[in-house]
């Protein structure tokens, strides 16, 4: 599998990059699966459905699954801060491209979203593992890079960039354990 992170502050554009590079690496062919960093708690579970009724009375995992997709929780009995190792460690080896959304302190090579307009500082001048800067202003980046700087307007064309440099994103989830 190849992976990317895609970093970057709140209202850089993340999700809306990763979903772009979604669509267009699926219409590729491309199986593609995303990791996404969650800040703060939260559920995919409703109460009252057996799948909730299951994991509230005490069960480590519940797994749901239906002819279209698969959904395991499972609860920790203590607070954990998974590395994002551990979670690539979890996702079916099958795919393509794993597109890791947060983690801007990850060592994974990683996209950097940059918007001027957000006001926060560029991670790149400090950041050996930002691979490219994906941006909406390439003439307001904050420091010279020799990083390509790749149109966050234009999600297909960063797909095209991700696609022909992916020898350098392979991962080997066993050499990382």
């Amino acid at each position: 599998m190849n992976v990317i992170g895609v970093s970057g502050y709140s209202g850089a554009g993340k999700t809306t990059l990763v979903e772009g590079l979604v669509r267009a690496l699926r219409a590729k062919g491309l199986r593609v699966s995303v990791i996404k960093h969650a800040r703060h708690g939260f559920d995919i579970d409703h109460p009252g459905k057996d799948s909730h009724r299951h994991r509230e009375a005490g069960a480590f995992e519940v797994l749901v699954a239906s002819n279209k997709r698969m959904a395991l929780q499972r609860e920790f009995e203590v607070e954990v801060e998974l590395s994002v190792h551990q979670m690539l460690a979890e996702l079916y080896d099958g795919v393509d491209w794993v597109l890791v959304e947060g983690f801007r302190h990850s060592d994974l090579l990683k996209l950097e979203v940059w918007r001027h307009e957000t006001g926060e500082a560029a991670a790149y001048p400090e950041d050996d593992f930002v691979v490219g800067i994906v941006t909406n202003s390439p003439d307001q980046l904050p420091a010279p890079t020799l990083r390509p700087v790749l149109d966050l307007n234009d999600p297909a064309a960063v797909a095209q960039w991700l696609m022909d440099h992916q020898d350098r994103f392979h991962y080997n989830r066993f050499d990382e354990a």
